[in-house]
C-alpha cells in the first residue's frame, strides 16, 4: 500500500496499520525511511515560524534554519532510536513480545503520519503566532501523535497468538 494510503488509514486505525507494515518483514532501510522523512517534514513544518521569528527580531534566517535542520535531521533520530528502545525496554517491563525492530517503527511510523498535523502547526505558527490558536493545534497534534505512538506499539507489542 502507498505511504500516504497507510498515513490516512493510520487516521483511523493505527493498530491495524502497523501490524500491516510489520507483516512486511523486519526492514530497517525502511524504517529509517520513515524517520528520515517525519524528520524532514518536521523540519520544513519549522520553515515559517523561523522565517517569522527572523523578520519580527531581525535574526538572520539562514542561522535559523541551519540550526533547525542540524536538530531534526542530524541530531533528532539518534534521540528518536534511544527512545524507541526505551520504550521497547519499558514494554518488555509490562510483558511485551515484540522486538526492537517493531518499537522503532511505531515511534518512527507515528511521527511520519502525524507529520500533515505538523505542518498545520508549522503554519500556524508562521502566520498566526503565538496565541490560543497554536496552542489547540500543537495540542492536536502531540494527542494524535501519542495516539499513533501508542496504539502501534501495542500492536507491535502484543502477545502472539
Amino acid at each position: 500500500m502507498a505511504v500516504t494510503r497507510n498515513i490516512s488509514a493510520t487516521y483511523r486505525n493505527p493498530g491495524r496499520v502497523l501490524r500491516s507494515l510489520l507483516a512486511m518483514g523486519p526492514r530497517e532501510d525502511r524504517a529509517l525511511a520513515y524517520l528520515m522523512a517525519g524528520c524532514v517534514i518536521v523540519f520544513i513544518a519549522q520553515m515559517p515560524k523561523l522565517a517569522r521569528q527572523a523578520h519580527l527580531e531581525g535574526q538572520e534566517l539562514n542561522m535559523l534554519l541551519g540550526a533547525s535542520l542540524m536538530a531534526w535531521v542530524f541530531i533528532a533520530p539518534l534521540m528518536l532510536y534511544c527512545l524507541a528502545a526505551a520504550s521497547h525496554v519499558i514494554a518488555k517491563l509490562f510483558r511485551g513480545q515484540g522486538s526492537h525492530y517493531g518499537a522503532r517503527l511505531a515511534l518512527f511510523w507515528a511521527l511520519l503520519a502525524s507529520s500533515p498535523l505538523m505542518l498545520l502547526n508549522g503554519l500556524v505558527a508562521g502566520f498566526i503566532g503565538p496565541g490560543l490558536e497554536l496552542q489547540i493545534v500543537g495540542l492536536v497534534w502531540f494527542v494524535v501523535f501519542g495516539w499513533f505512538w501508542i496504539g502501534g506499539l501495542v500492536a507491535a507489542e502484543r502477545p502472539r497468538t
